[in-house]
């Protein structure tokens, strides 16, 4: 059921970077090493309601109805500008702060999953994903999805782990430099706002 050939896939599709990506670094660099691992788990938790949407069939009421794929694509849109805002005057939890690795640990996962839960293209993902790696005989196409799912979590959690471990070895570096923290942390606020922007100008898949 776990084919060598969905492992490379669901590889090749975690290593991408994206919003969790970009969200999981930037704690790693501006936080610290446990945060970023928070970090990670929110965004692996994310995952959980489009998964159990996509395996259920609630994924469909995205793909079929354009106000509820609206409705979420614009929840989602501003929440990144959100991060951008806040990142860009340096107030949020991601801006540099000698007593940051006493973050929230519950803050810290719950912007990560809100990061996923708010983007509907990631159900639209499951759905039309997993099936490709489930033979048309499997007696119980249910079990094998969230089984494939789970492993796609697992394979979400510790790359994204990877990133943010790497980022935390180079932020005393970048903390050591106003200027260069400064344009970093503008870097990342301009990559949400741009990320947020995109996701507000995507269209359904037909």
């Amino acid at each position: 059921m776990i084919s060598v050939e969905f492992l490379l896939t669901s590889l090749v599709i975690v290593l991408i970077p994206g919003t969790g990506v970009l969200y999981t670094v930037a704690t790693g660099l501006f936080i610290s090493k446990r945060a970023s691992v928070f970090a990670a788990l929110g965004c692996t938790l994310g995952i959980v309601p489009s998964l159990l949407a996509s395996t259920l069939g609630l994924a469909a009421i995205f793909h079929a109805s354009a106000l509820a794929f609206q409705i979420v694509k614009y929840l989602g849109a501003i929440y990144l500008l959100y991060l951008a805002l806040v990142m860009w005057k340096s107030s949020s939890p991601l801006a540099i702060d000698k007593n940051s690795n006493k973050a929230s640990a519950p803050s810290v996962i719950a912007k990560g999953f809100l990061i996923n839960i708010l983007n509907p293209k990631l159900s639209i993902f499951f759905l039309a994903f997993l099936p490709q790696f489930i033979a048309p005989s499997v007696q119980q196409p249910l079990t094998n999805m969230l089984v494939l799912g789970g492993v796609f979590m697992l394979m979400t959690f510790f790359v994204f782990v990877v990133y943010g471990i790497l980022a935390n070895s180079f932020s005393q570096f970048i903390i050591g430099s106003e200027k260069l923290s400064s344009a970093i942390q503008k870097f990342f606020a301009g990559s949400f706002a741009a990320l947020g922007i995109k996701l507000a100008l995507s269209e359904q898949t037909r």
